[in-house]
């Protein structure tokens, strides 16, 4: 950690790692003040609260990670498969790495839907990304009557997203443990793409 940074900084830099090695629930604010080898006071007299820290790197995570998938959707070089194996594969990788991402983003979303949307999300539609026009050539006319191309793109991440917020839920009603759950999760980045496509034939 770099000494000269501010008090600030090394609060962030600090409780960026420890939310990320224990999650949010585990994580006491005295953990980040003893990272950040910084008076307890003062990680309270910056950041009022554990939650208001938490938010701040969180909202910091998604929009650094929604950029990168922006530029999948952008990307006029990739076919739409290839997109969705790169979107499933990103989102899985960054949710298993930090497990509070889910919980997160439903949190903004009931409490502060437009703030979250402009943060994170730039104020972008689907129907302006390039990813959509491609939607649009593949499924042809006859495809887009039977099918508003939103909803592929919803399917696309609930897939993605929701074995996350289910997983207490999911391990419980089959058995799995968590090695067999990220297994399968794994096998997601492969199955999602196929899934996906068979909706376009």
């Amino acid at each position: 950690m770099n000494p000269d940074s501010s008090a600030e900084e090394k609060i962030v830099e600090a409780a960026r790692t420890i939310f990320t090695q224990k999650g949010y629930a585990a994580t006491k604010t005295r953990d980040i003040a003893d990272k950040a080898g910084i008076n307890l006071a003062l990680v309270n007299y910056y950041f009022r609260s554990k939650e208001m820290l938490f938010n701040k790197i969180m909202m910091e995570v998604m929009s650094v990670f929604m950029k990168s998938i922006f530029s999948i959707f952008q990307d006029k070089e990739t076919s739409l498969e290839e997109k969705f194996e790169l979107i499933a594969t990103k989102y899985i990788n960054r949710i298993k790495s930090n497990p509070d991402i889910p919980n997160f983003i439903l949190n903004e979303l009931r409490s502060r839907p437009e703030e979250f949307f402009q943060k994170v999300i730039a104020g972008r539609k689907m129907q302006d990304l390039y990813i959509y026009d491609q939607l649009v050539e593949r499924m042809g006319e006859e495809k887009l009557k039977e099918i508003n191309p939103i909803h592929i793109m919803m399917n696309l991440m609930s897939l993605t997203v929701f074995p996350f917020i289910g997983k207490p839920m999911i391990r419980m009603v089959t058995g799995i443990d968590n090695k067999e759950f990220n297994q399968m999760m794994e096998e997601r980045k492969q199955l999602i793409p196929q899934w996906i496509m068979q909706m376009l034939t």
